[in-house]
């Protein structure tokens, strides 16, 4: 990273690249975090470097508060995003609820007539203006249990420990209020290529869903569906990057 760029709490480099020329930006899904992409530098070739974004009340930032409304997001990570925009041409990636904060991010860039990515990967993430008819933020916490479960991803020894979901539980359902209480607007679409990819088995989105980001892009589009479920790159990430680096 150019060492005249201020570290920002928003990013999270693990595999920082000495001479980068492509920077992937990866958002990550409900209840999870910046760590989800720690590995993910490893599959990559040296020049692409990694930039994991973290929100706050998780990992490094779990003292923070939780965030729950678009405009305190959105505003406070496009400003950090800033600097790290300039040097080298980026992608986004993000997955579930990650797929959309990029999409909004990208927006609020083209507004200010900033850069914007080459290309967008969504993945596990109905389009936009798709409303979620299953609303879960005001769930009781056994059906926010019960929907871990289902995604997979999270260890059933974590989900039965009480002391862990107390802890949890929280930023899942504040990472659902923002996701649930989206309200989508109508926009030209990007003039970038949007790639969607969801596992065969997720039951977060259907094939009908995904195939609709599609509206959202003038360029190309493509949709690549995985064996597994929402969490389908979980163990084996790398299969999900070499998908990715066919298109960059």
């Amino acid at each position: 990273m150019n060492s005249t760029i201020t570290p920002s709490p928003w990013m999270k480099i693990f595999q920082p690249s000495s001479h980068p020329n492509l920077r992937l930006f990866c958002f990550h899904s409900s209840a999870s975090g910046a760590s989800l992409f720690r590995l993910w530098g490893k599959h990559l070739p040296s020049n692409i470097e990694v930039c994991a974004i973290q929100l706050p009340g998780r990992e490094t930032r779990i003292k923070e508060t939780l965030i729950t409304k678009w405009d305190d997001l959105l505003s406070s990570l496009t400003k950090d995003l800033q600097p790290f925009l300039t040097e080298y041409p980026f992608v986004f990636f993000g997955h579930s609820l990650g797929g959309l904060i990029c999409f909004e991010v990208a927006r609020k860039l083209r507004a200010k007539k900033l850069p914007t990515p080459k290309y967008m990967f969504i993945s596990g993430r109905r389009a936009p203006h798709i409303p979620i008819d299953n609303q879960l933020h005001q769930a009781s916490n056994q059906t926010l249990i019960s929907t871990l479960r289902e995604y997979g991803g999270t260890p059933e020894a974590v989900l039965e420990n009480q002391d862990l979901m107390e802890l949890f539980l929280p930023i899942l359902r504040a990472d659902f209020t923002l996701n649930e209480k989206y309200i989508y607007s109508l926009e030209a679409p990007f003039e970038f290529p949007i790639v969607a990819f969801r596992g065969i088995n997720d039951t977060a989105v259907n094939l009908q869903q995904l195939s609709e980001w599609e509206k959202h892009t003038v360029g190309n589009f493509a949709l690549h569906e995985f064996p597994g479920g929402h969490m389908f790159f979980l163990q084996q990430p790398e299969t999900l990057i070499e998908a990715i680096l066919k298109f960059m």
